[in-house]
């Protein structure tokens, strides 16, 4: 193989294709200019929704910006300029935000709609790749995208518009979302299904063990007894609990084989007098994430859980956390 066709020669056009994209990306964060802070002023007084349209890659790169924009708490739908001019146009009012992305700023489709946008009194914000075009001269505030040449070899095909297009839609969104605020939790509201949603969503209460399936014994009662209950609920551990049900204490397998090694006949002996004494604990209202992280640092595997008069209402293990997939 020879030229490009070598695997040097794949390898160089691979990292001059990512440091040519990385250049222009950095060339509009120099570039970058009072109309940002215009844009993302727009889009926190949009009392609607943010439209984003386009054709072509552009219109692939406006439905990511619109999927971007609606998690992180700014509500935003896409909407194919072509469609727009055929029925779908409708669903833009006054009280949106339309994001109009074309390098050239000449699309036809896009161009088609504009005027409607405009007589609507819809803000339009363009994202086009110079500052005099026919679509930034009809926008509200226009963000020029320039870029001194594409990634491609041959100079055609959109790689490195498309990718500072993608990058100025992020830093929109981020901008959006750090003024509104938004956090960890806000985020996981938009996202349940996914990992973070779980960790940030799921909380002790929806995963201890209660009732019937809850280990606990009384202070006065023996090892023995306590074994047995560690051996019926199965989670390798019994909570000790006062007449109040006030937890006093928690003993595990572990400390059964320690015992069992130091003293051999476990039957006189009281559970009181070998408990651990003042277990970690949490609540049920706490994030599992957290419980996790208790159980990280006391290096346990079970967890008890407490009101707020430390009575116990509940048990965790390590599993139940793995099952609910917090960890």
């Amino acid at each position: 193989m020879n030229g490009t066709s070598s695997t040097k020669g794949i390898f160089e056009l691979g990292k001059a294709v990512l440091q040519a994209e990385a250049q222009a990306i950095c060339h509009l964060s120099d570039t970058l200019n009072e109309n940002f802070i215009k844009a993302v002023q727009i889009l926190l007084a949009c009392k609607g929704r943010v439209v984003v349209s386009g054709v072509g890659k552009s219109g692939h790169i406006a439905r990511k910006i619109a999927a971007t924009l609606a998690s992180t708490g700014t509500p935003a739908f896409f909407v194919h300029a072509a469609e727009a001019a055929h029925g779908d146009l409708g669903m833009i009012t006054k009280e949106d935000v339309v994001i109009a992305i074309s390098y050239s700023g000449s699309s036809s489709e896009l161009l088609a709609i504009v005027p409607t946008i405009v007589r609507e009194g819809t803000p339009i914000i363009a994202i086009t790749g110079s500052d005099s075009n026919p679509l930034a001269n009809h926008a509200t505030v226009n963000l020029n995208i320039h870029v001194e040449r594409e990634a491609c070899p041959l100079n055609l095909a959109p790689t490195s518009s498309t990718t500072v297009t993608l990058a100025l839609g992020d830093a929109l969104a981020v901008a959006c979302l750090d003024a509104k605020g938004f956090g960890p939790e806000d985020f996981a509201r938009s996202h349940p299904g996914g990992a973070l949603g779980r960790r940030l969503l799921t909380h002790v209460k929806d995963v201890m063990r209660t009732g019937d399936d809850l280990p606990v014994v009384k202070d006065s009662a023996s090892v023995l007894d306590a074994v047995k209950e560690i051996t019926r609920k199965k989670i390798g551990m019994t909570a000790i609990t006062n007449d109040a049900n006030e937890v006093v204490g928690i003993f595990t397998e572990g400390d059964l084989r320690r015992l069992i090694e130091k003293v051999g006949d476990i039957r006189p002996i009281s559970i009181a007098s070998v408990m651990t004494k003042h277990p970690s604990t949490t609540t049920a209202d706490a994030l599992a994430m957290e419980a996790a992280k208790v159980l990280e640092t006391t290096l346990r595997n079970q967890l008890l859980v407490v009101d707020k008069d430390n009575k116990l209402i509940g048990a965790l293990h390590i599993h139940d956390l793995m099952t609910a997939k917090v960890i």
